[in-house]
Order: structure tokens, then C-alpha cells, then sequence
């Protein structure tokens, strides 16, 4: 995939940065396990169960809301090790007739993660997807959870002569670097030169196909990222290996390479369907009772499990953690009511 890219690089000179970082993350992907404290980051669901134990009732509280149809496609896009699915069917079950009604879809194209998935699911009947577009028709539910981080991006920087695009291209010694081409962003704020401006058609095309298929079958999206509700200058595109930064260029396809999510341009791609949020993580899940769970949990423990349990709740919802910076939105068929958790409808 990047070798590929780099041979792309030699005959074109240059690549848009969304291609480098779409090579990059298939690769990347490919690996297999790159999540937990072996790999190279941890995602909430790996912190505590508490989190996809909260998703699973939030669900089933939607589904029952959809006026709780026989049956409904139960989607996770980015799923992992599975790990959030498993605690969200175990949460769920406790609601009469959801399990039963789940279908459930995963939306994963590597092989590795996959295979990862179906041990971690096993008793579960899955389906995997290469994109949302293989699932089929019908009411909808569906969970992304740091999943928009890490679709593509295009990068513009402002220059004394106007706007310019970020291409990636290789110097004399073979280096990777940055190049500017001409491109002119939409959208963007008043910027000084050196500035940078970024835009994802890639989260808009899918945030756009979810939309559409909500307003049309019926059901609901819960997106939870990092990133900023709105739109704003900055360079945001990142990597980070074993737990640390590293450069974007160092190691293309052994690091996670991802970029803040715009949640004002995610609430403009979403026609057709109601837009609740962008809030807090940490406040979301203070509001669905997570403290109150963890208790729950601790409940009998020997002191380092129960400590344990604490700290990684207050890992997900402290604003000097994750729970600031990450961000919960919701799109919902307009017929349904305010879903749980959240205080405003962003809709225009």
C-alpha cells in the first residue's frame, strides 16, 4: 500500500495528504492488533466495560423508542478487537427482545482485525462489511467510536499568494515532506499566512450516507471522536506509536495516523437526519450514570480492582483526560424523541 503510493509518488511527483494518510491507515490496519497497552493506543472500550455497557443501554433505549421493531441493523464501523460490540450486546440483553431483533454488522476491512473480532464475538452471529453501503436496508442503529479520526483529510495552507494545497512528496535524499499545490479550501475562516485549514470529504460522504439512510428506514447514529465542535484553523494530523507522538512521516503504515474531527461540519453533512451535540464525553457519560455503574462494579472487589475501576471511569471523563476533548453526537430519525444523555438538538 505505501509501497504503492510511493511508486505513485515517482511517475505524479506528489500525492494529496488524504491519499498518503488512506495508504498509510490500510497498512497500518493490515497489522492487526495495534490496540491496548502492547500496541500503540487504547480506545475507551479497552479503559472500561462501563463504556460499551452504556452504548448497549443507550441503544436499546433507542430501539424502543423506534417503537421496538422485530428486527433492526445493529452497525459498529471500526470495531477493533470487538471489544465495545460484546459489552454493548451483554448491557443490552437485559432489555427484553432487543437481542433477538439485532442483527448485528461490523464495518471492517482488515483481514487481521476481523479475525480478532470473531473470537472476541464468538456466539454472536456477525456480519463484516467493507463499507456501511454492504448493510442492508431497514431500520438502523449505529455506533462509530473513534472511527471519523481516521478517514482522510486534506490539508490547505495559507501562503502570501492565497490558499494552497498539502501534497506529500519525496525530496532528493527520498525523504517524505510536504509540497504546496494550488487549491482553495471551501469554508474557510479568515487565516494569516502559515495558517492551516483542513476539510474531511471523506467524513462528509459518510456522515452524508448515514444521514440519508436514517431519514429514510428509521434509527439513529452515536459518533464519539476527538476533535472540536467548531470549525477552526490548525493543524491537527497526527501519529502516534507505542503509546507516544512520533513524526507523520517517520514510519508511514507502522503508526496510528489520525486528525481532529470537525464536528460542525460533521452537524452540516448530516441532511436529513436530527443532529443532537456535539457534548462533552465526560459530561455524556456522567448523564447515562457511570459513576453509579463503576460503583456497581467495585462492589466486593479487593482494593487495586476497585481502584482500577475508578481510575479508569475518571480516565474517560475528567476534562484533563478524554472527557473534554472527546465529543458525542447523535443523528436521529426527526421523528424520534431526544436520546439519552444528551441536553440540546444542534439542528439548525
Amino acid at each position: 500500500m505505501i509501497a504503492a503510493l510511493l511508486h505513485r509518488m515517482q511517475r505524479e511527483g506528489s500525492v494529496p495528504v488524504a491519499d498518503y494518510m488512506q495508504a498509510a491507515a490500510q497498512q497500518y490496519y493490515a497489522r492487526g492488533d495495534v490496540f491496548g497497552a502492547a500496541g500503540d493506543f487504547i480506545t475507551a472500550p479497552e479503559i472500561s466495560q462501563t463504556f460499551g455497557e452504556l452504548i448497549g443501554l443507550w441503544c436499546a433505549v433507542v430501539w424502543q423508542n423506534m417503537g421496538a421493531p422485530a428486527s433492526f441493523q445493529l452497525v459498529e464501523c471500526g470495531p477493533g478487537r470487538g471489544t465495545l460490540m460484546k459489552d454493548l450486546l451483554r448491557a443490552a440483553a437485559r432489555v427484553p427482545g432487543f437481542s433477538a431483533a439485532a442483527r448485528v454488522h461490523l464495518v471492517e476491512q482488515s483481514p487481521a482485525l476481523r479475525e480478532k473480532q470473531r473470537a472476541t464475538l464468538s456466539g454472536h452471529t456477525v456480519t463484516w462489511h467493507e463499507t456501511v453501503d454492504g448493510v442492508p436496508r431497514g431500520p438502523m442503529i449505529l455506533v462509530a467510536n473513534e472511527f471519523l479520526d481516521a478517514l482522510p483529510i486534506r490539508q490547505f495552507e495559507m501562503t502570501l499568494a492565497g490558499w494552497q494545497e498539502r501534497y506529500v512528496a519525496a525530496d532528493a535524499a527520498g525523504n517524505l515532506t510536504f509540497v504546496l499545490k494550488p487549491g482553495t479550501p471551501d469554508g474557510a475562516p479568515s487565516a494569516k499566512p502559515g495558517d492551516i485549514f483542513e476539510t474531511s470529504p471523506a467524513i462528509a460522504a459518510f456522515v452524508g450516507n448515514v444521514a440519508a439512510r436514517i431519514s429514510r428506514d428509521g434509527g439513529a447514529a452515536l459518533l464519539v471522536d476527538y476533535g472540536h465542535g467548531t470549525t477552526a484553523l490548525g493543524d491537527t494530523l497526527q501519529a502516534v506509536k507505542r503509546h507516544k507522538p512520533c513524526g507523520i512521516f517517520e514510519t508511514p503504515g507502522e503508526a496510528d495516523l489520525t486528525a481532529h474531527v470537525d464536528f460542525a461540519a460533521v452537524r452540516a453533512a448530516a441532511k436529513g437526519a436530527r443532529v443532537w451535540g456535539p457534548m462533552a464525553q465526560g459530561t455524556w457519560l456522567s448523564g447515562l450514570g457511570i459513576k453509579l455503574r463503576g460503583l456497581q462494579l467495585a462492589k466486593g472487589k479487593d482494593a487495586a480492582t476497585a481502584q482500577a475501576i475508578e481510575s479508569g471511569i475518571r480516565r474517560l471523563t475528567e476534562a484533563d483526560a478524554m472527557g473534554a476533548l472527546f465529543k458525542v453526537m447523535a443523528l436521529t430519525h426527526p421523528s424520534l424523541a431526544m436520546p439519552e444523555g444528551f441536553q440540546q438538538d444542534g439542528s439548525p
